[in-house]
């Protein structure tokens, strides 16, 4: 299987975990001129925007620490740009989906801070 086959195959589990626990999907692959995000979605009050990450081996510290801090600052710059142009007032998050390579799958709510990087 290709890399973008089963990158697609991963949100799509991912997103069927995160609608399986309540969440509303709102879009998929919003991109923006600094990146993409995975997923948004909505948690009650709070729209949440994931990062779906595979990887066939836990090599390097597996799918969860392949969301450096550039990573994570691309993210954010896209979070902001949907924020401005969709839900200027919204509550939001970061929230990583890790998906090693026999489906185990981890979601890891407020992954990272935001305050951090602005």
């Amino acid at each position: 299987m290709k890399n973008q086959q089963r990158g697609n195959k991963a949100e799509q589990q991912a997103l069927r975990y995160l609608l399986n626990q309540g969440l509303t999907h709102l879009e998929s692959n919003f991109r923006s001129r600094f990146g993409e995000i995975d997923l948004i979605l909505q948690d009650q009050e709070t729209l949440v925007f994931v990062e779906v990450r595979f990887r066939k081996q836990a090599l390097h510290g597996g799918a969860a620490a392949s969301v450096d801090r550039y990573k994570q600052q691309k993210l954010i710059k896209t979070g902001l740009t949907y924020l401005q142009k969709q839900a200027p007032d919204a509550i939001c998050r970061f929230d990583v989906i890790a998906i090693e390579e026999k489906g185990k799958l981890e979601w890891i709510r407020n992954a990272f801070d935001s305050d951090a990087f602005i």
